[in-house]
């Protein structure tokens, strides 16, 4: 069984409204918020083989903060311009390319696709209390954790098992 995780990056900042989308920093609640998210992760034994990372400076950051309460080498990771601002087709065709030796898979990524995405996979067997907390709202540093029976070249719309939804106002 594979398992694919979706976390949308923390919380970025506003303050320098010249700053184009792509570098926008993360806001000091981002800082505090990611690291939970890592830790948490660790502690449930969800630590990805490989991670797909929009390259934007936010997704890059959240990475970096997660990742850094990991054990050294837990994880590699790819910087992608193509799941910045995607489309839920354009994430999964990424996911899809993942090498079949991964068997835990990061995407860390943006709204309205990451979460557009979690929904669409979301099939049989899912966990009714999670799937409702992600329909609510896919809020900043929120997880989805998904259970996928398929290779990855084969996930598509209903093909997994939500059976994780974290936010980081659930660990506080």
């Amino acid at each position: 069984m594979r398992q694919l995780l979706l976390l949308r990056h923390a919380k970025s900042s506003w303050d320098d409204p010249a700053l184009a989308d792509f570098e926008r920093p993360l806001a000091p609640r981002g800082r505090q918020a990611a690291p939970l998210i890592g830790r948490e992760m660790a502690e449930r034994g969800w630590l990805p083989d490989f991670a797909l990372v929009s390259a934007a400076v936010r997704t890059r950051q959240t990475y970096e903060l997660v990742s850094g309460q990991w054990p050294a080498g837990t994880s590699a990771a790819a910087f992608t311009e193509a799941i910045y601002e995607a489309a839920p087709r354009d994430i999964l065709g990424e996911i899809r390319q993942v090498s079949a030796d991964v068997r835990c898979l990061l995407v860390v990524g943006h709204n309205p696709g990451l979460e557009m995405l979690a929904r669409d996979l979301a099939g049989p067997g899912t966990d009714p209390a999670a799937l409702e907390r992600l329909k609510a709202k896919f809020p900043t540093a929120a997880l989805a954790r998904f259970e996928v029976a398929t290779g990855w070249p084969e996930l598509c719309a209903g093909s997994a098992r939500l059976s994780d939804f974290i936010r980081p106002r659930d660990l506080g």
